[in-house]
């Protein structure tokens, strides 16, 4: 399988900067890391109504959409589980 390319809204990256917890952050950014090698794996789940998808990390949500022909996973959003999906 291919890997895709990951890119970051700067919106989102400040979202995931803002979380307090140094090792929760680290946990966020590994698991961004783990979606170019497969970005619809177990665990994701396709948001209704919208092209996106999203994969949990403790209480925190990334909601990410996959360019299946370019081969890129964009990271649209990052933070707690109550307020990524406003």
């Amino acid at each position: 399988m291919a890997r895709y390319e990951i890119l970051i809204k700067t919106s989102a990256a400040k979202d995931i900067e803002d979380i307090p917890n140094r090792k929760d952050r680290r946990r966020i950014a590994e698991r961004i890391r783990s979606l170019g090698g497969d970005p619809r794996s177990p665990g994701s789940q396709k948001l209704s109504g919208q092209d996106r998808y999203r994969v949990r990390q403790g209480v925190y949500r990334i909601v990410y959409s996959i360019h299946d022909e370019s081969l890129v996973v964009q990271v649209v959003k990052g933070g707690h589980g109550k307020d990524v999906y406003q």
